[in-house]
C-alpha cells in the first residue's frame, strides 16, 4: 500500500503509571493487566493499532523500579529493552504523583539511553489535578529533559488519547506495515490467556502473594464445536499460598476461573472452558523456564 507508515513506540514509566489502561485504549480492546497494584505488567505486550494508513505498534513495558529480586531486575531490562528498539519512547507521568524521585531516576536514564531516539511526554491521570498545576508540572518536565512534544492525556476516560495518536501515526517512518490490519496483538494467544487468568489473581488476592505466583497455559484445544478448552497452572511459591489461592472450599479459586473465563469468552468470541491448576513450586523464580513463559529472559535477572 502506497504511503503506509509502520513503527514501534515503547510506552514507559514507573509502576501504575497507566501504560497498560493507555495501550489498551489504543489498542481497542484489554490485552495488557490492568489493576491497581503496582508491577503487574511482566512481560513487553505488543499491542498494535491503525490510525490512517500507519500501523502503530505499541510495547507495554514493565514499570521502571528499583529492583530487588531476580524478577524484578528481569522486568526493568525487558523495560529499557523494549525503550531501546523503539522508534518513539512516550513517558507517562501521573499528574498527581509529579516529579517523583523514580520519574528523576528516569529521566537520568534516558539521558545516557535515549540519545538519538525521538522521546515525548504524556502527563497522565489529568483528572486529578488542576489545570495551573498541570502547566507547572509540564514545564519542570521539560526543562529536566528535552522532550520532542507534551501531550496531557486521561487513559482511563479518553482525554488526550487521540491528539496522542495522531502524533504518533505522523512521527513513524515510511513503510509497509508488520501485521495484518486487523491484528491486535503479537503475543501467543496462550500468554495472553496466562495473563488474563493473573490478573484476576492479582485483582483478588491480598498485596504480596500475587508478586509470587505465576500462570501458565499448559493445554489449548479448539474444539470441532467452535469452544476453545484451556487448561492452566497457577505456580505458588509455598504451600499456605495455595490455600489463599484456593479459599474456603476452593470458593477463591472457582471465582477467578470464572471471571477469566468471562473475559476470556469476550476477546476470543466463542465458548471457552478453564481449568485451573494450583501447584506449589518453591523455587520457580530462579526456574529460566518460567522466565521464558512469562517472555522474560532469565539471564537478566543476574
Amino acid at each position: 500500500m502506497a504511503d503506509t507508515r509502520a513503527g514501534f513506540v515503547a510506552l514507559i514509566g514507573e509502576p501504575n503509571a497507566g501504560k497498560s489502561t493507555l495501550l489498551n485504549r489504543m489498542v481497542g480492546a484489554k490485552i495488557s493487566i490492568v489493576t491497581h497494584k503496582v508491577q503487574t505488567t511482566r512481560a513487553r505486550i505488543r499491542g498494535v493499532c491503525m490510525e490512517g494508513t500507519a500501523q502503530i505498534v505499541f510495547v507495554d513495558t514493565p514499570g521502571l523500579f528499583r529492583p530487588r529480586r531476580r524478577l524484578d531486575r528481569a522486568m526493568v531490562a525487558a523495560a529499557w529493552g523494549g525503550a531501546a528498539d523503539a522508534d518513539i519512547v512516550v513517558l507517562l507521568v501521573e499528574a498527581h504523583r509529579g516529579l517523583t524521585e523514580g520519574v528523576k531516576a528516569i529521566l537520568d536514564a534516558l539521558k545516557e539511553r535515549g540519545e538519538g531516539q525521538k522521546i515525548a511526554l504524556a502527563i497522565n491521570k489529568i483528572d486529578r489535578v488542576k489545570a495551573e498545576s498541570l502547566l507547572a508540572l509540564a514545564q519542570d518536565l521539560n526543562t529536566a529533559f528535552p522532550f520532542v512534544e507534551t501531550f496531557m492525556i486521561s487513559a482511563e476516560r479518553g482525554y488526550g488519547v487521540d491528539k496522542l495518536r495522531e502524533w504518533l501515526a505522523g512521527q513513524l517512518p515510511e513503510g509497509p506495515w508488520f501485521y495484518p490490519e486487523d491484528q491486535i496483538a503479537d503475543l501467543p494467544m496462550r500468554m495472553i490467556a496466562a495473563e488474563v487468568t493473573r490478573e484476576k489473581l492479582t485483582l483478588r488476592l491480598h498485596e504480596e502473594l500475587p508478586y509470587q505466583l505465576t500462570v501458565e497455559t499448559e493445554k489449548w484445544e479448539d474444539r470441532p464445536d467452535g469452544s476453545t478448552r484451556i487448561d492452566q497452572v497457577i505456580y505458588v511459591a509455598r504451600d499456605g499460598h495455595k490455600g489463599i489461592v484456593l479459599g474456603n472450599k476452593g470458593e477463591t479459586i472457582k471465582a477467578i476461573g470464572q471471571a477469566a473465563r468471562a473475559d476470556l469468552m469476550e476477546f476470543l468470541d466463542r465458548p471457552v472452558h478453564l481449568f485451573l491448576q494450583v501447584k506449589v513450586r518453591p523455587n520457580w523464580l530462579d526456574e529460566p523456564d518460567r522466565y521464558s513463559e512469562m517472555g522474560l529472559d532469565f539471564r537478566d535477572g543476574d
